[in-house]
């Protein structure tokens, strides 16, 4: 009798993770037609989020403080024949994030998805951190995800649909070194995401927290750097250009496509970010002694000329054939989604 329940029992999970898996193959309801708003959506992910979204043939909302950087990217949109509106907006402020969502809803009657992309990096050792800077990572990551949640969330639990999708990191799930400020706002992001999840399931809103790890889109060169500047830069560089280490943004763009169709819970991009995550969770201790050991033999020094940060755009770069070769996938990337500061960008062509 007791293997007979065993057996049982064995096969009742057997058959719940078959339809698990099943459940995950679903492809989602069909985009074409919906409305998804991107903030952050003039450069970087943002911008490739909001051509993949194009192409499955949605109408696309983006959001930047930036007017010209937003031109330039509907430009680049438009070309792929979808509809897209820009709205300057800047998303630590609540007043300008209620005006975006209304303006959203004025022009195309709804809003089917919200992307919740935009961010900031700044790279340095705790003891060249301000408060400022935790403030600044905050407003932008954490309150620039909640203002826009809590502002759509009666129009799409009134019309019993929507998809949210916050775009963490992996530095939500594990934190690193010396982008402490960065970390902190995505693990409240993560946090607010996943309980999100738990409670608007019922209300036919899925929310979405997607988990990246490094991406080939040329932020880095609009990355905040202290201390050791240069040092600082060329490390975060080059684990933003290598090819295993980061992951391209296109292929990252069309998985959260997908997530979002099927609206699934999680989505960690990228084999190391998994991995990473995956550890962590399961060592959490040895993760923290591990980064530790790379915080002491890898990452630059604390340097002591004091707290004043850069982009990396602005530095003096490297300009070794060594260095420029292992950038050279970074550097083609910051040209394709419009992230070369005060330099026309060449357009993406699908």
């Amino acid at each position: 009798m007791t293997n007979r329940k065993a057996l049982l029992t064995a096969a009742g999970a057997g058959a719940g993770i078959l339809a698990g898996l099943a459940l995950r193959r679903k492809p989602g309801p069909v985009l074409r037609g919906q409305v998804a708003l991107i903030t952050g959506g003039s450069r970087g992910l943002g911008l490739e989020l909001a051509r993949q979204f194009a192409r499955e043939g949605c109408r696309v909302a983006i959001c930047a403080r930036d007017d010209r950087e937003l031109q330039r990217a509907a430009a680049d949109i438009e070309k792929l024949a979808g509809e897209v509106m820009t709205v300057q907006c800047d998303i630590t402020d609540r007043a300008q994030v209620g005006n975006m969502i209304r303006s959203t809803i004025d022009r195309f009657g709804r809003i089917d998805i919200l992307v919740n992309n935009a961010g900031i990096i700044q790279v340095g050792p705790i003891e060249s951190m301000t408060l400022e800077d935790f403030e600044q990572a905050m407003n932008t990551m954490f309150w620039g995800v909640v203002y826009p949640t809590l502002d759509v969330l009666p129009h799409m639990t009134g019309r019993g649909y929507g998809r949210i999708v916050n775009i963490t990191s992996i530095g939500g799930k594990v934190s690193v070194p010396h982008l402490i400020p960065y970390t902190c706002a995505k693990f409240a992001a993560v946090g607010f995401s996943e309980g999100l999840r738990a409670e608007l399931g019922s209300k036919g809103v899925r929310v979405v927290t997607i988990a990246p790890g490094l991406m080939r889109t040329g932020s880095y060169l609009n990355a905040f750097f202290k201390g050791d500047q240069e040092s600082e830069s060329t490390w975060f560089s080059l684990g933003a250009a290598l090819p295993g280490i980061s992951m391209s943004a296109e292929r990252a763009a069309r998985q959260i496509v997908v997530a979002t169709r099927r609206g699934d819970s999680e989505k960690i991009l990228s084999t190391p970010a998994t991995l990473a995550a995956r550890f962590h969770g399961l060592f959490p201790g040895a993760t923290a002694d591990l980064l530790g050991l790379v915080n002491r033999l890898i990452l630059p020094e604390p340097d002591p000329r004091g707290k004043t940060q850069r982009r990396a755009a602005d530095l003096r770069r490297p300009n070794s054939a060594i260095m420029r070769s292992l950038t050279v996938l970074g550097r083609a990337a910051a040209k394709r989604f419009h992230q070369v500061p005060g330099a026309e960008t060449a357009v993406h062509r699908a």
